[in-house]
C-alpha cells in the first residue's frame, strides 16, 4: 500500500513585506518544500489581489496542501475558501484581526477595508479542518471576537496566551508551537533542526 503524500505547506502572510524574524519565515525555512505566497505587485491592500495571489500559488502545487495563515492572511484564506474549492488538508489560522471594528492607528479603517473588499468577513463553515490560534491580548482583535469567528468557520479554537499579535513587533520571532498545531492537523511534514543549518 502506497503511503499518503506529504502535504505541501503554503504560508499566507498578512499585508506585509518579507520579515526575516517573523515566525512564518522561521517555520518556512524548517519545512522542506514549503511555499510562501508573495505579495501582489499592485493593489496589495485589495482582497481580490491577495486572493488571486493565493490561488495562483495553490494552482501550481500538486497534491495536498496545508495552509498556514497569519493576521490578514487569515482573511485572505477565508475569502479564498468562499470562492474556490480546491481540496485542502487543513489550515492553521493565527491571530486574525477583527476587521469589523476600528483597528489601532496605522491600520486601515473599516470603510477602507470595505472599499477594498475585505468586509463583510465570510462566516460560513470552512470545508476543511482548521485551527484558529487566538491571543488573549491581541491589539487587533478581542479574544471573544476571534472565538466567534472560529465558531462560524467551524474551527478548533486554541488559546495561545498573551502573545500580542504574534509578530516581531509584539516580541515574538520563532513560534515553536506552530509545528505542534500543524501536527494536530495531521501534517506530517518533517521539520529540520534549525541548529543544523546554523
Amino acid at each position: 500500500m502506497n503511503p499518503l503524500p506529504t502535504p505541501t505547506v503554503v504560508f499566507v502572510p498578512g499585508l506585509r513585506d518579507h520579515v526575516p524574524d517573523h515566525w512564518q519565515t522561521h517555520l518556512a525555512a524548517r519545512l522542506d518544500g514549503a511555499v510562501t505566497v508573495p505579495p501582489p505587485e499592485d493593489a496589495r491592500g485589495s482582497r481580490d489581489a491577495q486572493v488571486t495571489a493565493l490561488d495562483t500559488v495553490l494552482a501550481a502545487v500538486p497534491g495536498p496542501v496545508v495552509l498556514v495563515a497569519h493576521s490578514a492572511g487569515v482573511h485572505t484564506t477565508v475569502h479564498w475558501a468562499a470562492r474556490h474549492h480546491r481540496p485542502v488538508h487543513g489550515a492553521l489560522l493565527a491571530t486574525p484581526p477583527d476587521f469589523g471594528t476600528p483597528l489601532p492607528d496605522g491600520h486601515p479603517d473599516p470603510a477602507t477595508l470595505r472599499a477594498n473588499g475585505w468586509l463583510p468577513t465570510p462566516t460560513g463553515p470552512l470545508l476543511f479542518p482548521s485551527i484558529v490560534a487566538a491571543s488573549t491580548n491581541d491589539p487587533l482583535a478581542r479574544f471573544d471576537r476571534v472565538a466567534a469567528l472560529a465558531r462560524a468557520w467551524g474551527s478548533r479554537l486554541v488559546d495561545v496566551g498573551p502573545v500580542g499579535h504574534l509578530n516581531p513587533a509584539s516580541g515574538h520571532g520563532a513560534w515553536p508551537r506552530a509545528l505542534d498545531l500543524l501536527r494536530d492537523l495531521g501534517c506530517r511534514t518533517p521539520a529540520r533542526d534549525p541548529k543544523a543549518s546554523a
